[in-house]
């Protein structure tokens, strides 16, 4: 298990954690902040200036997400991890990874009031290094506004509140604790399929509105937009298998067999396998089914219908490419053969 410390700069996530390292059985300590200070050593100055926060870089997440399983595998227990996630993506980037790895996350938000986290972040340790102590606290001021910003979208709803502005890490630890032990705080719901250790079949389906737009899906445990579908189980029909994975994510029940538009092969690229990707055409749905759509919840963030056009900008430009030839597919009633996104004769 994971207890996921979560909170705004200066809320007192690190000192909390260690206390209730103390308080929890067989607990570690774990700081992704750990990984951030070793990237300069990892990845070239250029692409470091390329964003302006480590958790910007996939492979912090990865490593992130790595680093806790190894440490759970090595150690058992429970990982006490103290990290502030404001970007919902991330956060489900991150949680939808170890929830592959069957580790299961409890949530925890400390939320003091503002007018306590700008005291302590103002009175907060500072690198002893030039201009130290106004870069630190100018960090921390610039990140309340974006920390404001998740509570009014996903935050509150996501994770367990403590108020910790009048309690000392000590108080705000044993009310964590005894939470968690008690149930009170719950295993976060976000659904992840296991990570592939091998080539996979996968069968996405296209779903288009009475505009003959595509149906784009953004899944909560991955980055980037997709089709509706999934992994095919084994002994399971392709195309019944995207039927499965459009009635779970989208609440839309397909009555008749979607028609193969591409088979395409997806080669090996570490640290993913590849596989075939089939998509097929599961139809145009009427305003009134479309509005059925059981969005967002544990599998997928958000929807749209896009044009073509808009799908280029949404899509890894592989998953376009397929796409692209999907919907030309459609239109000439004839199935394609693609390789990586490519047609072959």
């Amino acid at each position: 298990m994971i207890v996921w410390i979560n909170g705004a700069f200066g809320a007192g996530k690190t000192t909390t954690a260690r206390e209730l390292i103390e308080l929890i059985p067989n607990s570690t300590l774990f700081d992704p902040e750990v990984i951030g200070g070793a990237l300069p050593h990892l990845l070239p100055p250029k692409h470091l200036a390329e964003v302006g926060d480590f958790q910007d870089l996939p492979i912090w997440r990865r490593l992130v997400i790595d680093t806790a399983a190894a440490m759970l595998a090595e150690l058992g227990g429970t990982l006490v991890v103290p990290m502030t996630l404001l970007r919902q993506e991330y956060r489900d980037e991150i949680f939808g990874g170890l929830a592959a790895r069957r580790i299961a996350v409890r949530h925890i938000l400390l939320a003091p009031a503002e007018t306590i986290l700008r005291e302590r972040i103002a009175h907060r340790e500072v690198p002893d290094v030039p201009d130290g102590e106004l870069r630190t606290q100018q960090w921390a001021y610039d990140h309340i506004e974006p920390y404001r910003s998740a509570l009014a979208s996903w935050l509150t709803a996501d994770a367990h509140p403590v108020d910790s502005g009048r309690l000392t890490p000590y108080q705000t630890a044993a009310r964590i604790a005894e939470a968690v032990a008690s149930g009170e705080v719950p295993v976060c719901d976000i659904v992840q399929t296991p990570e592939p250790t091998a080539e996979t079949l996968a069968a996405g389906v296209l779903l288009f509105d009475e505009q003959d737009r595509v149906l784009l899906v953004d899944p909560t445990y991955k980055a980037g937009w997709e089709f509706p579908g999934g992994v095919v189980e084994p002994g399971e029909a392709p195309a019944r298998a995207g039927m499965r994975e459009v009635a779970e994510e989208t609440g839309i029940r397909l009555e008749d067999v979607p028609r193969l538009l591409v088979v395409d092969w997806e080669p090996p690229a570490p640290p993913g396998y590849g596989g075939l990707r089939l998509l097929f055409d599961g139809g145009r749905l009427d305003s009134a089914r479309a509005g059925s759509l059981l969005l967002p919840g544990p599998e997928l963030r958000d929807w749209r219908f896009v044009t073509e056009q808009e799908a280029a900008d949404l899509l890894p430009p592989v998953r376009y490419e397929r796409l692209r030839w999907a919907l030309r597919a459609r239109e000439r009633g004839a199935a394609l053969y693609l390789e990586a996104g490519i047609p072959t004769p």
